[in-house]
């Protein structure tokens, strides 16, 4: 997944004048965009811009999860739908209604991975 680091404008101010350089080497930088992750540059803006408060976010995809009071952890992926027991380790894979798969004995460690596998479906 992409990642960028989120400053604020007057962040991006003080590191431009600091630096000496402009607002579109920083963007490049913070989006990790156009400039070797190696490059000595790139790396000052970057660890300035953590030391000013920046946050690094990470883009992905909007998905919807609802934590039910059934006792189901649901999230929807397009037509996609993953249903986490959270009395047993299991979840159930649908698609267009009908399940798909069964992942047994679930750790909370696999569930990117589940994610990740039901995407692609």
């Amino acid at each position: 997944m992409k990642k960028y680091i989120h400053v604020k404008k007057a962040d991006r101010e003080f590191i431009a004048k600091a630096l000496d350089i402009t607002e579109r080497t920083i963007f490049n930088a913070i989006h990790f965009e156009n400039m070797s992750e190696g490059n000595d540059l790139a790396r000052k803006i970057r660890s300035l811009a953590l030391q000013r408060g920046g946050i690094v976010m990470v883009e992905a995809p909007e998905w919807e999860v609802l934590h039910d009071a059934d006792g189901y952890m649901r999230q929807y992926l397009g037509e996609v739908l993953l249903e986490f027991s959270k009395k047993e380790p299991v979840c159930d894979v649908y698609k267009h209604g009908e399940k798909v798969h069964q992942f047994e004995n679930v750790m909370t460690s696999d569930i990117q991975g589940i994610q990740d596998w039901a995407a692609k479906l």
